[in-house]
C-alpha cells in the first residue's frame, strides 16, 4: 500500500517485522509489544482508508500530500469515532514513516510540514483509595478472575507495567544489605531502568504464585486483551464506575500509593522508569488530596500564630 514496487519496502517498515512479536513474552530487543501493536493498526487502517475512499488497494508515495493527511486524519475521527489524542497517535506512526520515506529522498516534500498534529493534555485516571479497597477486598468465585486481581494488585503496589510485569523474572528479584526484596528491571517500552521496593501486597501475591510459575516468569500473566476484559469485569463486580484497564494500576501506584502518602515526586518518577521528571508530574497535579493534606498541616503550624486569630 501507499507505494510502487520500488517503494513499497519503506511505507512497509509500518509491519514492524512481525515475525519477532508473536507471543506476549517473545519481543524483539527494540521494540515492545505494545508499539507494535499501534504500527500494526496504524498500517491496517491506512489500507482501510484507502480502499473506502480512493478505491484503491496501492498508490505511489508521491501521492501522499497534506490533503491525504488531512482526510486520513478526519476519516479516523469519523469513522472509528477517534477523540484528538487516539487519532494523534496513529498520525504520529504515519508521520513517522513519511518522514523516512522523505529523508530517503523517496518523497519529494514532507505532506506533515504543513500539517501539525494536536493533543490534548488530559488527566490520567486512577483509583481513589476506596475504590482500590474495593479490589482488595474482593473474593472471586473463580480462578481466572482471582489471578487477574492479584496481577493487577501487583501493578498497583509496584507501578510495573503490562509488558514489564509479564517479563518479569527470578533474576530482576534482588535483597539488600537490610534483608528486604527489591525488583530491579527494565521498563519493556523504554528501556529505562526501574527500582521498586517490594511492600506487603505484591510479596504476597508473588509468595502464592511461586510453585505455579510459567517457566521462570514470576507472575502467570495472560494476553492483554483478556487482561482488559476480565479486569472489566471485576470492575463491574466491585461496582468501579472507570474503565478499569492495565495501565490504570500503574496511575494508581503513581498516586493513591505513593504520592498521596508523601512519597517524593523524584522517588515516584525513578521508581516508574520516566526518562522525564514532567511526566510524573502529571500526577501530581491530579491530587487534590495532596493539595488539602498540606494545607492541613500549614493551618496547624499556623494555629498559634497570628495568621489563625480571628478578624
Amino acid at each position: 500500500m501507499l507505494s510502487s514496487a520500488q517503494t513499497s519496502k519503506a511505507i512497509l517498515c509500518c509491519q514492524c517485522s512481525k515475525s519477532s512479536t508473536t507471543g506476549r513474552r517473545n519481543l524483539s530487543a527494540d521494540i515492545a509489544q505494545s508499539t507494535f501493536n499501534k504500527y500494526d493498526l496504524t498500517y491496517r487502517r491506512l489500507k482501510e482508508f484507502l480502499k473506502a475512499k480512493m478505491r484503491k488497494n496501492d498508490i505511489l508515495l508521491c501521492q501522499v500530500d497534506r490533503n491525504f493527511v488531512m482526510d486520513f486524519e478526519a476519516w479516523l475521527k469519523i469513522e472509528y469515532k477517534l477523540d484528538t489524542n487516539s487519532s494523534e497517535k496513529l498520525m504520529r506512526i504515519f508521520k513517522r514513516i513519511t518522514t523516512m520515506c522523505f529523508k530517503n529522498g523517496q518523497m519529494p516534500k514532507d505532506p506533515f510540514c504543513e500539517h501539525k498534529l494536536k493533543k490534548v493534555k488530559k488527566d490520567r485516571g486512577y483509583l481513589t483509595k476506596s475504590e482500590l479497597e474495593k479490589i482488595i477486598d474482593f473474593k472471586p468465585d473463580n480462578k481466572r478472575l482471582e489471578k487477574v486481581r492479584d496481577i493487577f494488585l501487583f501493578c498497583c503496589f509496584t507501578g510495573f507495567d503490562y509488558s514489564t510485569t509479564a517479563a518479569l523474572t527470578e533474576k530482576e528479584i534482588v535483597t539488600d544489605d537490610e534483608g528486604s526484596l527489591w525488583i530491579e528491571t527494565y521498563r519493556i517500552k523504554t528501556g529505562t531502568p526501574s527500582k521498586v521496593k517490594l511492600l506487603d501486597i505484591p510479596l504476597s501475591i508473588l509468595k502464592k504464585y511461586e510453585l505455579r510459575r510459567d517457566g521462570n516468569f514470576l507472575l502467570p500473566v495472560m494476553s492483554n486483551a483478556k487482561y482488559n476484559l476480565y479486569l472489566k469485569e471485576i470492575a463491574s463486580i466491585c461496582g468501579i464506575e472507570k474503565r478499569v484497564t492495565s495501565h490504570l494500576a500503574r496511575h494508581t501506584f503513581a498516586t493513591t500509593v505513593t504520592y498521596v502518602n508523601g512519597v517524593s515526586i523524584e522517588s515516584i518518577s525513578k521508581m516508574l522508569g520516566h526518562t522525564k521528571l514532567s511526566t510524573t508530574q502529571i500526577y501530581a497535579r491530579i491530587v487534590d488530596k495532596t493539595i488539602s493534606y498540606e494545607m492541613d498541616k500549614l493551618a496547624e503550624k499556623l494555629s498559634d500564630t497570628k495568621f489563625s486569630s480571628n478578624l
